[in-house]
């Protein structure tokens, strides 16, 4: 049966890459030819590549020197750790004593020491402590404990309940972990900020580990984060996400954004976080709040909980940078799986809440002259763009399918025929769909095949309309930031045990 899911799953992977180079000729070739009419000559060919998010081209460049950067770096530490434990065993002495036996010892210069710090044997492992904060999630509290009592203590383990209603203390209780109930909703930010003072975390530990109740994390978390953590200069170790894929306990729109979820993270994380998150670039403007962990040392420096934010990770993360506290790192083996929403009227709200705390820690922190500044105004500059145009050349061409499908009633108009004579003249419906729909799709193939979930194929139909949902969420949260005052509050979405 192994083999039977193995060689269906190449299959899949295979006619999933299939398709995406047959759709990538098949756009390449129209938008080639509608560049050539327009008479844009090299210039056509930029923006064609552009489709594809200028950012998203930059930071897999950059990803890509990083990624020869690290493998040079990995054989060079294994040479010279090779080398100097060859010098270690060559400067062994042999004492024979009275009694004939034999002593083997070693110079005491410091080169067993030397060997340690240049990655032969780990110093001593960094420590760290657990929060979880909480706000009516019995459904998965439960699982969150499991996973980090695999990997910690239980007395590494705090988890602040925030004024639930449910059992959620009370189930924590149970496993043993220290618990901290608050009386009154402080939100999150509130809550990660009573429980690292009323246990000082700070000064008990190397590092905090904020994890969310809905998240449980890869069995080599731990092992990755500390070795992060031996460079110095990181102060945050950013958790990589993975979208939980459970679909038999989910309904269709359920999957759908799971699906969605999982190809935004996969091409976010490896094709521009990869990047940023280089020691020669230092650009990430996120530290995710759902498994992340703090430098304690940094963690004492950043402003936790500020007034009027809705969520605490973009401003943690400013934090860092502003304040110029370190590096935040990220690599793919520091994994956790997150359970994403289940309904769209969720998705919606957290989408809401996230990109409201984006553009309020913008205002919050404003404009510094640095290197950080320079490529996230090259990014909030991309985004704000593309998404007017995506709205923009959505409603065009909901207008010419209408008109399309309409005929002749549509066009007899008065204004609209004339309009929509014009709009066709220069935009058809066959350019429109090979720009908004195949690219997108093209993407989804490719994931498709990364993960071979043919299922993919299906969910991937309507992924354009929940980044258009995606878009116009982006702004309408602009002129909210600077005008509504939030409180960091939360309420849970609907939540499933995990099984």
């Amino acid at each position: 049966m192994r083999i039977v899911r193995f060689v269906g799953g190449l299959l899949v992977g295979l006619i999933a890459l299939v398709l995406a180079a047959a759709l990538f000729v098949l756009w390449f070739d129209f938008a080639t030819d509608m560049a050539a009419a327009a008479g844009l000559g090299p210039v056509g060919y930029v923006f064609l590549w552009l489709a594809f998010g200028a950012n998203l081209l930059l930071w897999t460049v950059v990803g890509a020197l990083r990624l020869g950067d690290d493998s040079v770096r990995a054989v060079l530490r294994r040479d010279t750790a090779a080398g100097d434990r060859r010098a270690v065993r060559s400067r062994e002495r042999v004492l024979v004593g009275s009694g004939g036996s034999a002593v083997a010892s070693a110079d005491s210069d410091g080169t067993e020491d030397a060997v340690a710090a240049r990655g032969g044997e780990e110093p001593r492992n960094a420590t760290i402590a657990v929060i979880i904060p909480a706000h009516n999630e019995e459904p998965v509290i439960g699982g969150a404990i499991s996973s980090a009592l695999g990997l910690f203590p239980r007395w590494d383990i705090y988890v602040v309940s925030d004024s639930s209603r449910d059992s959620t203390a009370e189930i924590a209780a149970k496993t043993g972990v220290n618990v901290l109930e608050l009386l009154t909703n402080r939100g999150k930010a509130g809550a990660i900020e009573a429980v690292i003072e009323e246990f000082a975390l700070t000064e008990n530990y190397d590092g905090v580990l904020i994890l969310d109740a809905d998240t449980e994390l890869d069995q080599g978390y731990v092992d990755g984060v500390r070795r992060q953590l031996r460079d110095p200069k990181v102060a945050a170790v950013a958790g990589f996400v993975v979208s939980e894929w459970k679909p038999g306990e989910r309904t269709f729109v359920g999957r759908t954004i799971s699906a969605y979820r999982d190809r935004l993270y996969f091409m976010l994380q490896y094709f521009m976080r990869f990047g940023q998150t280089w020691r020669g670039t230092n650009a990430s403007f996120i530290v995710p709040g759902f498994a992340s962990v703090y430098r304690s040392e940094a963690l004492r420096e950043i402003e936790v909980n500020p007034k009027g934010l809705v969520i605490e990770d973009f401003n943690m993360t400013f934090e860092v940078q502003h304040k110029r506290l370190g590096r935040i790192s990220m690599r793919p083996d520091t994994k956790a799986y997150s359970q994403d929403p289940f309904t769209f009227s969720d998705y919606r709200k957290q989408v809401g809440r996230w990109t409201l705390g984006f553009w309020q820690t913008v205002r919050r922190h404003g404009i510094w002259p640095s290197t950080f500044w320079l490529f996230l105004g090259l990014y909030i500059f991309e985004v704000v763009v593309v998404s007017a145009i995506l709205l923009l050349t959505t409603l065009v061409a909901g207008f010419v399918l209408v008109g399309t499908l309409a005929g002749e009633a549509f066009v007899s108009v008065p204004l609209v025929g004339t309009s929509f004579t014009a709009v066709t003249a220069f935009l058809p419906l066959t350019a429109l769909a090979m720009g908004l729909l195949i690219p997108d799709y093209m993407l989804t193939c490719v994931m498709t095949a990364i993960r071979r979930r043919p299922s993919y194929l299906l969910y991937g139909l309507l992924f354009f309309p929940i980044r258009v949902v995606d878009a116009f969420i982006t702004l309408r949260m602009i002129p909210k930031a600077w005008t509504a005052q939030s409180d960091g509050r939360w309420s849970s979405p609907d939540r499933v045990a995990k099984r």
